[in-house]
């Protein structure tokens, strides 16, 4: 019975969606108080609903209800807790269900936290967001009910799949979720001041907050995903260019461009127009990143389903929700044009460097939405089959993302309208000195063969010291006693540290991905026990294998012993993994983690050689990649940092 409770909350939550999504518009449109007043109570007990169906399902995978057929399809009584726990959100049905529920969250989060935002406003806002919660909503009940039972239970479920029996999959969709749905807030705002027609700077100061709360999730959620991919899938690699990887990748370019335009419309009343389209094409991204993983036309590990019906389905909310605002948007240019402020400013100025970073965004994340839709559409029409992988992201999106690198430290220096020249290179002088030195160094170490790795050190100490350059501004650096530089720093709002972590930590994590994509090493070889390889100053001696048995699994695991010149550094035991119930395996990697590099070992099948059965033996060395990760933490806490509010005042009127 009480699974269709938590039925009849998602029934009960569509209804709430409706009066949410009709009556509070009307209210607006109307000039009525009382239908306006109704937002906010439907946004939270939408939220209320939700989350008491999302329990129950909790519920049914933590009891191994196998009556219910997604506890039986997802889940086994002997899983560990936490993976039936994370069984909820590891299917589609499930993980839809999250989904609407953060967006349910994300309006309940506007009908509290925004009390002195206008009422009319509040009310369209939220009449948008429960028109996206009708849609949504709609689509899981028709389409994907997770509350759906079997006549005859089975005693036993079919389990998890064993990729996704992983902790870091505990946090990786759900962050991801965060994301994808935080920017529907933006969508929401952007269609609620364009139903209004008086479009003013206050919007996009109050979307902006919302706005960096999503970019920071799916921040997050990448790096995870990156890290899940990287040490669990056994392929030595942390980004394949993968369609279900761009999906999240190009919300996550578009949103970057969102934040710094909303930036420069909420502080100079101008560019409006771009900011609402942008903040409508990134939300539709996220959605186009829903029907790539739900659709069924895609095969990835990363996929959730493969009812092209669904597909279907999610095309049709693309349509209507995203088509609808396009047509409203164009319907209303001419009054977002009368609501620019003509606000003069010069090329050299932080409006100049926010506007090329939005055009090189922009360009960046078209060259990654062609790379990832052309293939689908030639397979579509019958015109054969291509993959599109890294050649050809290195050939267009590269040559965009570089320029965008080069400009970024010099925004944080430039002022509002005008900005001379010289004092931006005057403080960035040593870092540019720095950056060429760094290059020409690894250039002349390389004798010349990596052209590629000497640009990528060179952007990334770029990066760094154009951070540090930002924070010399801030705490004044050159105008006051070494001995006020501490207190100085101390005394820095909380929130100004945003751009500098922000773009110090994508600077650590170039550094990163050029040293694991330069200076990569690899071995590959059929050996038997006692057998030794070396690799980038290591020597690996495979020492035996054994068989061995987890709590659902089984496993062929080989012992390793690393030695670096006469010292034992580390006993590392890969493994090949066989989940009973799932009849599926895995490979579990063994990596000796250090800043300065990975050591990284996987065993394959056994295979015959000269008579002998041996193993099959795959050693890497991924020089710099914790940096990848480390720099992704950093940038996650610039917009941690700049989430907060300035509770201590600002020493100096420069520190915006």
């Amino acid at each position: 019975m009480i699974a269709e409770i938590g039925h009849f909350a998602m029934i009960l939550a569509f209804c709430v969606a409706l009066i949410q999504s009709t009556l509070p518009l009307y209210g607006a449109h109307r000039n009525r108080q009382a239908f306006l007043l109704i937002a906010a109570p439907a946004a939270k007990l939408q939220f209320f609903l939700l989350f008491c169906a999302f329990a129950v399902l909790t519920v049914k995978f933590i009891q191994s209800d196998f009556s219910l057929w997604l506890v039986t399809a997802n889940s086994h009584a002997d899983k560990p807790f936490i993976y039936r726990l994370t069984g909820v959100w590891g299917n589609h049905e499930g993980s839809m269900l999250l989904w609407i529920l953060m967006l349910a969250a994300y309006g309940a989060g506007i009908a509290h936290f925004s009390k002195s935002m206008p009422d009319a406003l509040k009310a369209r806002v939220l009449g948008v967001q429960g028109m996206i919660g009708v849609a949504f909503l709609a689509f899981s009940l028709f389409t994907s009910n997770p509350f759906a039972r079997i006549i005859s239970p089975p005693f036993e479920g079919n389990g998890l799949n064993p990729i996704l029996q992983d902790p870091a999959l505990a946090v990786h969709p759900p962050l991801l979720y965060a994301g994808y749905v935080g920017f529907s807030l933006a969508f929401s705002f952007s269609v609620a001041a364009l139903m209004s027609g008086k479009v003013s700077h206050d919007w996009a100061k109050w979307v902006r907050p919302w706005t960096l709360l999503a970019w920071l999730s799916l921040t997050l959620g990448i790096a995870v995903g990156s890290f899940w991919a990287y040490y669990e899938l056994g392929w030595g690699g942390f980004w394949f260019w993968d369609p279900v990887e761009n999906a999240s990748f190009m919300p996550w370019l578009a949103g970057t461009a969102l934040l710094h335009s909303a930036l420069v419309t909420a502080r100079r009343n101008t560019l409006h127009s771009w900011t609402m389209l942008l903040a409508i094409l990134t939300f539709g991204l996220c959605i186009a990143g829903t029907f790539l993983v739900r659709s069924g036309v895609l095969t990835s590990v990363h996929a959730f389903a493969t009812d092209p019906t669904r597909g279907v389905f999610i095309l049709m909310i693309l349509g209507i929700l995203v088509g609808g605002a396009l047509l409203l948007f164009a319907m209303r240019s001419a009054g977002l044009s009368l609501a620019d402020k003509n606000v003069p400013f010069q090329p050299v100025s932080r409006e100049g460097a926010l506007i090329l970073n939005n055009v090189f965004l922009a360009s960046a994340t078209a060259t990654v939405f062609l790379g990832t839709i052309y293939p689908l559409v030639i397979d579509s029409f019958g015109l054969g089959k291509i993959s599109v992988g890294a050649p050809y992201y290195n050939a267009v999106f590269v040559p965009l993302i570089t320029p965008l690198l080069m400009l970024m430290p010099i925004g944080p220096l430039s002022g509002w309208g005008h900005s001379e020249i010289s004092p931006v290179i005057k403080k960035l002088a040593m870092a540019f000195v720095l950056a060429v030195l760094g290059g020409l160094t690894v250039l002349i170490m390389s004798a010349g063969h990596q052209g590629g790795a000497a640009l990528g050190v060179g952007l990334s100490l770029w990066l760094m010291l154009g951070a540090l350059a930002d924070l010399g501004k801030k705490i004044r650096f050159n105008s006051v006693p070494l001995m006020r530089l501490p207190e100085n720093i101390l005394k820095l709002p909380l929130q100004q540290w945003g751009s500098i972590l922000a773009h110090g930590g994508l600077g650590v994590m170039i550094l990163g991905i050029v040293g694991t994509t330069a200076w990569r090493s690899e071995v590959v070889q059929a050996v038997v026990p006692g057998a030794v390889m070396k690799i980038s100053g290591y020597e690996v001696t495979f020492n035996i294998e054994a068989r061995v048995s987890g709590e659902n699994y089984t496993a062929e695991r080989g012992e390793f012993s690393v030695r670096r010149g006469d010292v034992d550094v580390a006993l590392l035991k890969p493994e090949k993994r066989f989940y009973t119930v799932e009849r599926q395996s895995t490979t579990e990697a063994a990596i000796l983690k250090n800043l300065a590099g990975h050591l990284y070992i996987v065993i394959a099948d056994k295979t015959i050689s000269d008579g002998m059965a041996s193993r099959v033996v795959r050693i890497w060395y991924h020089p710099l990649v914790a940096f990848i990760w480390i720099g992704g933490l950093i940038m996650a806490l610039g917009g941690v940092a700049g989430l907060t509010r300035r509770e201590v005042k600002s020493f100096s009127s420069d520190n915006v």
